[in-house]
Parts: C-alpha cells; structure tokens; sequence
C-alpha cells in the first residue's frame, strides 16, 4: 500500500475510533466539553463524535479525501479547547494523570500533521 493510502487510512481510522468512542463511552468526554458552550455537554460530545465519524467517512473516500483530510485538519484544531479543559481540571491530579492530560495538549499538532500530509497528497493516491 502506498504511504499516501497508509496516511489517509490510519487518519480515517483514528477519526471513526474516536466518533465511536464518543458514543459507547460518552461520559469521559462530557467532562472535558469547555464550560462556556451553550447547551448539554452531552449534546457537544454527541455532535462531535458525529463530526468525526462524517470526517472519518470523507477521508476513507478517495474522491472526498482532500477535503475530508481538510475537514479533519479544522476538527482537531476545534476540539483543542477540549484539551485545555482537561489539562485546567486535571492540573492538581496525580503526576502521571497530569502528565496525560497535559500531554494531550502537543498531541494534537501530530493529528493535525497527519491530515494535512493526507489532504497535500489525496491527488496522488492510487485507485482503491
């Protein structure tokens, strides 16, 4: 498989993993959603798993992976906040629980690599 496919398929993959996570497990994420939202937490991880699962879905798609690839770049970003919350929240928990927390923070500049790299080389896929 060409490192094209391979980039966008491990995207493809990490996004429907997290939107079904969102699903099955709701609660943890309902606890990161930033406070100053309007609405449910529930609804915000709902939407967002959703989100990711329609991304996820563009990406997987050769003739939508730009865009999806795209998409996923802006996702990522979007959530960001998501990760400040839980890094604020967790800042008193034990050290390795911090350590996560505040790890997720750079964590998501990897994602947001990986999507772009995806989007840049969607044209040069090969047929699937």
């Amino acid at each position: 498989m060409a490192a094209t496919a391979l980039s966008a398929r491990l995207l493809a993959r990490t996004l429907a993993a997290a939107g079904v996570a969102h699903f099955l497990v709701p609660k943890p994420f309902d606890a990161i959603v930033p406070r100053h939202l309007p609405g449910s937490a529930r609804a915000w991880t709902y939407a967002s798993g959703a989100a990711e699962l329609a991304v996820a879905a563009a990406v997987a798609l050769l003739r939508t992976r730009r865009a999806g690839a795209l998409a996923a770049a802006g996702l990522f970003a979007a959530v960001f906040p998501a990760n400040v919350q839980m890094a604020y929240d967790w800042r008193h928990r034990p050290a390795p629980l911090k350590a996560l927390a505040y790890g997720r923070l750079p964590g998501q500049l990897p994602l947001i690599a990986l999507a772009l790299h995806a989007a840049r080389t969607a044209g040069r896929a090969p047929a699937e």
